[in-house]
């Protein structure tokens, strides 16, 4: 049996005659025990938010999205739109023209995108479910559905035919004027719906059907600003993707859920990463008191290193029992503390103690990375806090 070691365990199982150094010792643990459940609760919070994003985004966001790599449009053919429902794992697809227009309720001006959609659309989001008051748009008609940000910012509401909204866009190739008269085309449309996403939905966007998008951008037939694809339960996203580029070559950009919310999720990356270091700070600050209790037992335990010392145990073995002591004593802490951490976890899943909403649980999600994100942190700050405290150890502090 390596030596060391064996007294390392013997040291870190039997209690000091000094109550003083017994109390530091569980205070010492009791801290790395506490700020490795926490750093392993807070993980999983952030993983929970991100999970809970992504799918909160589906309600709007299509699995993939296909964009004109070049420009703010391409053409589209039939032959093109087999070719994409053939591909293995694409379950359906919308025509999308989204451009940026203006809005006038009676005299008030207002710039929002106007996001012209088909029939399919409802087959691959379920914005339809985030109407909170009306209806949604029947195809091929001048109804629209705003935010709920443009209703207010414009003082509209719904199926108010004596108070039509006006939508205008530049004609391409006309200069300015004081009259928007030729300038500009325009369409008079009725708002039948109102939804409730998120604030910078809410206050940016207004759907209409394609065929208006159409008429008001002056597109020609096939015109179009997106794809958005659904894609089967079973369908693996990498397989996709390849086939796509394959088939389409460098026409379009492709984008997933994530990759379309790419700001949230570097903003909840970078706050990820902020409570990550600021817990490690705290985990650090909690392994001074284990660098204390390691010294404090070395002091106590001065005539039993004396005696090992006088045997002919080297200094190096000495401070190898101490380094294994501390590093068993912050192993034992890191994994009690992430299996309390995992506890909270799935008792917060299963029975949903902390609610965000009376309806909505706060959402958290185990991930088996984090539980090793954890585990390698504590393990590697306390080597290294025990490695500081065992090099105390000297031949003098032995035999003084």
């Amino acid at each position: 049996m390596n030596f060391p070691l064996y007294i390392a365990k013997r040291y870190l199982l039997s209690k000091s005659s000094n109550n003083a150094i017994n109390i530091m010792t569980l205070i010492a643990s009791g801290g790395v025990i506490i700020a490795s459940s926490a750093l392993f609760i807070v993980l999983s919070v952030f993983a929970g938010l991100k999970d809970y994003s992504l799918n909160f985004s589906s309600f709007v966001d299509p699995d993939l999205k296909l964009i004109p790599s070049e420009g703010k449009s391409f053409q589209w053919s039939e032959q093109e739109a087999h070719t994409l429902l053939k591909i293995d794992g694409v379950a359906n697809y919308s025509e999308i023209i989204e451009e940026r227009i203006f809005i006038r309720s009676e005299n008030k001006n207002l710039v929002a995108t106007l996001k012209g959609v088909d029939e399919n659309y409802l087959k691959v989001t379920n914005i339809d479910t985030m109407v909170t008051k009306g209806d949604w748009i029947t195809p091929n008609s001048n109804e629209v559905v705003s935010g709920w940000g443009i209703s207010n910012n414009l003082s509209f509401g719904i199926i108010n035919y004596l108070k039509p909204l006006s939508l205008y866009v530049p004609k391409v190739g006309k200069g300015q004027s004081s009259s928007p008269k030729g300038y500009y085309n325009s369409v008079y449309v009725n708002n039948v719906g109102l939804f409730e996403i998120n604030e910078k939905l809410n206050n940016n966007y207004i759907f209409s059907d394609i065929e208006l998008a159409k008429y008001l951008l002056s597109y020609k037939d096939r015109q179009l600003s997106a794809l958005e694809l659904k894609l089967s339960a079973d369908a693996n996203e990498n397989d996709v993707r390849t086939q796509l580029e394959t088939t389409f070559g460098n026409k379009f950009n492709i984008k997933n859920r994530a990759e379309l919310n790419d700001a949230l999720f570097k903003m909840l990356n970078t706050e990820n990463l902020a409570i990550y270091l600021i817990f490690t700070l705290v985990i650090i600050i909690a392994l001074f008191n284990v660098i204390g209790a390691i010294i404090m037992m070395i002091l106590d335990r001065k005539k039993s290193l004396n005696t090992l010392f006088s045997l002919g145990t080297e200094t190096k073995a000495i401070k190898s029992i101490f380094f294994l002591q501390g590093s068993l004593m912050t192993v034992i802490s890191g994994l009690i503390g992430v299996t309390i951490g995992l506890v909270v976890v799935f008792l917060q899943q299963h029975f949903e103690f902390v609610m965000l909403t009376p309806d909505l649980a706060y959402p958290v999600r185990f991930h088996f990375s984090n539980v090793l994100i954890v585990l390698a942190t504590i393990f590697t700050l306390g080597i290294i806090a025990s490695k500081i405290a065992s090099q105390r150890i000297t031949p003098g502090l032995i035999k003084g």
